[in-house]
């Protein structure tokens, strides 16, 4: 493909990570116990019974993780911060850890010094233990609500004055059904007495997704009223979704694949970008489990993102599904697969089973998105994994052609969703700077773009990375 046009100079790319997934030291810097500490100790949830506690080591390694930032080009890198090594217990009453903001504020001052610009996440999954163990977490949403509007005016007032782009949640969705709808996730919550004896999947992936969003607008209306005039930043937040392509286009499964989007992302976008409320075809299908926002949220909630943060990785075939709907289900009362109606498969698989390469898709869905919210667009996360590459070897697994494949065909079409259709797109962040610990799946699965040794933790950069460095370099005005 030939694109005589480039992004502008100010455009935002690099990689992102997320602190469980990489830091480790998890008893070290003061730093609190979370949910995924808990979940990934309890023998039979996590792939291997791997865990967090080491992971790629950038608490250690951090100099190292910058460096390899500088050498790939990226003039931006997402990162989370763990809640719990800010405030060890989590909640607004407890003390704060000046260790812990001492580590951040290092690699910060860090990543500024190379010309990299942070991108800051709030919340990505690792909720502090205390707050779980004192009222569930998010099950609670005013006193989460509070403590997280805490946490995060903490977080503002101690690195504010250098990050200037800030997310308050990763991935509400992924969260909450994964961790209180099917259990695969911390807190490992479900109906499903064989894998928790706690939890109810009719009810509570809905109200803790609802409590994120009320802590969401909570952490914003703070950041705008005390901190955004002598900052001079932004915030928002960052849904995760994959774009629902009808499986003909027969009316019913059209409105499926419509409805599929709605309860994947509209569930978290129509109150902040649109409505201040959920999208009906949720409250249709789910009535009265589906909590209400009051007034005033409802108001906080409307126009609280300054930008649309995407997460998206994969395409699937969607259809109606002809019965009524079952009480655990997340998805609008739809089917979803790869293949097509010819029998065509959407793209080779990835390691991941849920993950199969589908470019046009991800233009599909940056239209979809541009064209229902009218908000620009941070790709905040976007990568593979690729089948297999665990097994192997460095020498092997650098030449990962799979995954700059993969690369090509997303990043050709976010410059035709930009010059060709018009979408306003100001980031792309790949996914990830570096192989890690990949939540449920361990260390069996990699999406790194940096080949990590997991034993002597040595980092060596793949042909993706490479390839990302020098897309941008021809892409990007100079």
């Amino acid at each position: 493909m030939t694109v005589t046009k480039k992004l502008p100079k100010d455009f935002a790319w690099g990689f992102a990570t997320a602190s469980y997934q990489i830091e480790g030291a998890v008893n070290e810097g003061g730093r609190g116990k979370t949910i995924w500490d808990t979940f990934s100790h309890t023998p039979g949830k996590v792939a291997k019974d791997d865990n967090g506690d080491v992971a790629c080591d950038t608490y250690h390694r951090w100099n190292e993780d910058v460096q390899l930032l500088k050498n790939y080009g990226a003039k931006v890198y997402r990162f989370s911060i763990a809640w719990s090594r800010i405030i060890p217990l989590g909640g607004r009453e407890d003390p704060i850890n000046p260790e812990g903001i001492a580590w951040y504020n290092q690699f910060i001052d860090a990543l500024l010094a190379n010309g990299i610009t942070p991108f800051v996440t709030l919340f990505h999954w690792d909720l502090p233990q205390a707050l779980y163990d004192r009222y569930r977490g998010p099950l609670n949403t005013n006193e989460f609500a509070a403590d997280f509007e805490r946490y995060a005016r903490v977080a503002f007032e101690a690195f504010g004055d250098r990050v200037r782009n800030w997310i308050t949640f990763n991935e509400p969705e992924v969260f909450s059904t994964g961790g209180f709808a099917n259990g695969v996730h911390a807190p490992g919550r479900t109906s499903d007495r064989s894998k928790s004896p706690e939890g109810d999947t009719a009810t509570e992936p809905w109200r803790a997704g609802h409590s994120l969003l009320v802590a969401h607008a909570h952490a914003v209306k703070a950041y705008r009223a005390d901190f955004k005039a002598k900052q001079g930043g932004q915030i928002g937040i960052t849904l995760n979704g994959d774009w629902a392509e009808p499986f003909d286009d027969t009316a019913e499964n059209v409105a499926a694949a419509q409805r599929k989007l709605e309860f994947n992302i509209g569930r978290f976008a129509d109150p902040v970008y649109l409505s201040g409320d959920y999208p009906p075809s949720m409250r249709a299908q789910l009535g009265d489990r589906l909590p209400t926002f009051t007034k005033e949220e409802s108001a906080l909630l409307k126009g609280s993102s300054d930008f649309y943060g995407m997460n998206h990785y994969t395409t699937n075939y969607v259809w109606n599904r002809n019965e009524p709907p079952t009480l655990d289900d997340q998805l609008g009362n739809v089917l979803k697969g790869f293949i097509s109606k010819d029998g065509e498969e959407l793209g080779p698989p990835a390691e991941s089973p849920w993950l199969r390469p589908c470019p046009w898709g991800f233009r599909k869905l940056l239209n979809w998105l541009w064209n229902r919210y009218q908000t620009p667009i941070y790709i905040t996360e976007n990568g593979c994994s690729v089948k297999g590459e665990s097994d192997l070897g460095v020498e092997q697994a650098v030449h990962d052609t799979y995954r700059v494949n993969y690369f090509k065909g997303y990043l050709e079409n976010l410059l035709l969703a930009v010059f060709d259709d018009g979408v306003q797109i100001r980031g792309y962040m790949a996914w990830s700077l570096l192989d890690n610990f990949e939540w449920a799946d361990g260390y069996t699965c990699r999406f790194g773009v940096t080949y990590v040794d997991y034993k002597t933790l040595e980092r060596t950069p793949k042909e993706s990375g490479k390839f990302i460095k020098k897309f941008f370099e021809e892409n990007v005005e100079a």
